[in-house]
């Protein structure tokens, strides 16, 4: 089922191409060009040294994946190794996980970019803007909403977080004592989180180059080389492990369950659906009466511009309207939250988003 990766790792071949056609053009130019050019030839090489060090940790990222999912069956699988999900309290389960299609090779290394970049977003020192932003608004309502002084024992507490990615925010909310559980869809980030949740017991004990593919709207070579060291913490040794566990697929398939969960905590999720009436509607299903739902996000609404897709894009005030039309109370909410998701903090291009922060309730029983 999980066997095949070589689009994963032909993402160093193909950045190569992208450093070779570079070295070409520059060839080509008139001797006075590529002489001006020299000090730029010599940043070219230096690059292809940052593609050999993320090349060695996407090999460590897919290193016996085929054994991450705790419920399925590997004896007939030509693999070695041991389930290093065990090995540390983190969990996996491969629902719905054999639905996915195979992408095409360009897409797929444009998934294992993308993923390099969340890694700088989730852990390292560098990403902590981002968490800041981010991830914080929710840690903190929810030490509003599940106060000490009235819940003792947080671990009572189960909190859901669907589009996990790399899990950072699920760890947070563990770390907090809560039990919580995240859900991802995407392969490339479940095998991401799966290294570094499991496999990684020491802080800061390896490095990405997540912006050497950037090739535009750098100020220096050098910010374009930037090395950042993950992760900043022990995801394996810095929590309660009991209380942290990850499932694979799709959030509407995987979670059918009422009255289930006390929190559920989504961070830029909700788009991520081509009807978000049917992530709203789940949502309430699936939490207790009296439970919360607590988000911040864009409305980015990654199917719109998909010509087989049927997405529906409603604009906040008509979002907030549905949200009640199911059956919440909102509680809070507030407009302008200025976020950022995975951004080269040195280019002279940013995207900022003005989130939107909502806090809802699912009603007690009457």
């Amino acid at each position: 089922m999980l066997k095949n990766f070589s689009n994963l790792k032909n993402e160093r071949l193909c950045s190569l191409d992208r450093i070779h056609k570079s070295e070409k053009i520059i060839s080509m130019l008139p001797i006075n060009h590529q002489r001006r050019l020299e000090k730029y030839k010599t940043y070219l090489t230096k690059f292809k040294k940052c593609l050999d060090v993320n090349n060695s940790i996407v090999h460590l990222i897919i290193k016996d994946v085929d054994t991450m999912f705790e419920n399925v069956d590997h004896s007939a699988m030509d693999v070695s190794g041991t389930n290093g999900t065990e090995s540390f309290g983190c969990n996996y389960n491969s629902c719905e996980i054999a639905s996915q299609k195979q992408h095409k090779m360009q897409h797929d290394v444009e998934k294992v970019q993308s993923v390099l970049k969340n890694i700088v977003r989730d852990w390292s020192d560098m990403g902590a803007p981002e968490r800041e932003q981010c991830y914080t608004p929710i840690l903190e309502e929810m030490e509003e909403r599940f106060p000490l002084d009235e819940i003792s024992d947080r671990s009572q507490v189960k909190v859901l977080v669907p589009g996990a990615g790399l899990g950072r925010l699920a760890w947070e909310i563990a770390a907090r004592g809560y039990m919580c559980q995240g859900n991802e869809f995407s392969l490339f980030m479940l095998f991401a989180s799966n290294f570094i949740l499991n496999k990684c017991p020491e802080a800061n004990k390896y490095t990405v180059h997540p912006w050497v593919h950037q090739y535009v709207n750098n100020v220096t070579c050098d910010h374009q080389l930037l090395a950042a060291r993950f992760p900043d913490v022990r995801p394996s040794g810095d929590r309660p492990n009991r209380n942290f566990s990850m499932t694979a697929g799709d959030f509407l398939r995987v979670y059918t369950e009422s009255d289930e969960w006390w929190c559920v905590a989504t961070c830029f999720f909700i788009d991520c659906a081509p009807n978000v009436i049917e992530f709203i509607e789940r949502i309430y299903k699936i939490l207790r009466p009296g439970g919360y739902w607590i988000n911040l996000g864009p409305l980015l609404y990654h199917y719109s511009d998909m010509p087989s897709a049927n997405s529906i894009e409603p604009p906040y005030d008509l979002l907030l309207e549905i949200i009640a039309d199911v059956g919440f109370d909102i509680l809070k909410e507030k407009t302008g939250v200025k976020t950022k998701y995975a951004q080269n903090p040195n280019s002279m291009m940013q995207h900022e988003y003005d989130s939107v922060f909502f806090v809802c309730r699912k009603p007690n029983c009457m």
